[in-house]
């Protein structure tokens, strides 16, 4: 199995005009998910913001991106960044997970998503999300 590393870029509201942006730029297509698509009430606060969004181009260039809910802390410049790991074999793939949990503070449990086979979240001993 190969895996890469992709950026994911996070921001308060601004999320899809960054990934616009980035398209306009790099070209690729462009993917985005609200939270209402996930099954956030539609009229609920930050339901249209991006929950999933991403950049992907023939070129190489591949960035992802999400707008931080309102209820999580969010200081634009604190917290930029994640870090996504990719891969197409889940048993690899909840391998590496299993090693980069120890000492790490699980956020979101590895688990099947609405746009995932696998998906989990955990910050490392380093800080890195």
């Amino acid at each position: 199995m190969t895996i890469h590393t992709t950026p994911h870029l996070n921001f308060r509201g601004t999320a899809r005009e960054a990934l616009e942006h980035y398209q306009s730029v790099f070209g690729g297509d462009l993917v985005a998910a609200t939270y209402a698509d996930m099954g956030a009430p539609a009229g609920s606060p930050g339901a249209h913001e991006v929950v999933f969004g991403q950049v992907v181009s023939e070129q190489g260039f591949q960035v992802m991106a999400y707008d931080v809910p309102a209820d999580r802390p969010y200081s634009r410049g604190d917290d930029p960044f994640f870090v996504s790991v990719r891969g197409d074999d889940l048993e690899e793939i909840t391998g590496y997970w299993d090693r980069l949990s120890d000492g790490a503070t699980v956020l979101v449990p590895l688990a099947p998503s609405a746009w995932s086979p696998l998906y989990g979240m955990l910050t490392d001993p380093f800080g890195i999300t």
